[in-house]
């Protein structure tokens, strides 16, 4: 069993090597430091069982989870917290495990024992914590990628997959243009069926001369068309205070 511990303290992650090297049949497949460097690591290195601390700066534990759970093939995930409560009720259905620190050798090994893919009620639980992704995880030629929320300009359906425009180019995400609206329906407002913009780049609305509406973003040259239907939604939102 190849493990990859992540966690902001060295010490932490010193002690975690440490009882690891003492249980049978486990190796550990290396270490990160916050929840941005553990989706590069998994990556570059795989691993059947992420040790994942919930309290981390930047990207946290949660939201780490999520991204790994949403890949193809995912690592089961144990959290270690210095917090006996935090996060329990979100898995107390279907939770791999949670080790509270100082994590015992024993507790750390029926947790291994216990490990194994994510199923589909743990990710469940993971969406239903309440904590909103800030990046987005793509694959992008065999690599993983992470893409800040803030410079996306927006999504647009197209088939079975959703164009994410954002500042650094396009990437596609299999992500339904439902479930994006759903999750980030307070920074991301629809303008047509197939297509959701940032609220806070929308500079204005254009009329053509088939008097069709198109939306006009800060920051990008292309501009994007309005559903008649949607179109007082964007003036409101323009003029808003």
């Amino acid at each position: 069993m190849r493990v990859l511990i992540v966690d902001d303290e060295a010490p932490a992650r010193l002690r975690l090597r440490g009882l690891l090297q003492q249980i049978p049949d486990v190796t550990v497949a290396g270490e990160a430091s916050d929840g941005a460097g553990a989706l590069k690591q998994f990556d570059a290195l795989g691993a059947d069982v992420v040790l994942l601390d919930i309290r981390m700066p930047g990207m946290d534990g949660l939201e780490c989870a999520r991204h790994l759970a949403g890949l193809a093939t995912p690592p089961a995930v144990i959290f270690t917290t210095a917090y006996d409560r935090f996060a329990i009720e979100a898995f107390e259905a279907e939770a791999v495990d949670y080790l509270v620190k100082p994590v015992r050798r024993e507790r750390l090994q029926a947790a291994l024992a216990r490990a194994s893919r994510p199923n589909a009620a743990q990710r469940a639980a993971l969406d239903g914590s309440g904590a909103r992704r800030r990046q987005l995880c793509v694959r992008v030629r065999d690599n993983l990628r992470l893409i800040d929320l803030e410079n996306v300009f927006y999504f647009r359906a197209d088939q079975k997959y959703v164009t994410v425009r954002h500042s650094g180019g396009e990437v596609l995400i299999e992500d339904s243009l439902k479930s994006l609206e759903d999750e980030f329906g307070g920074e991301f407002v629809r303008v047509h069926r197939n297509a959701l913009v940032a609220i806070r780049l929308i500079e204005g609305l254009e009329k053509d001369e088939h008097g069709h509406f198109h939306v006009r973003l800060r920051g990008l040259d292309e501009r994007l068309e309005v559903s008649r239907r949607l179109v007082p939604d964007v003036r409101r939102i323009i003029r808003a205070p």
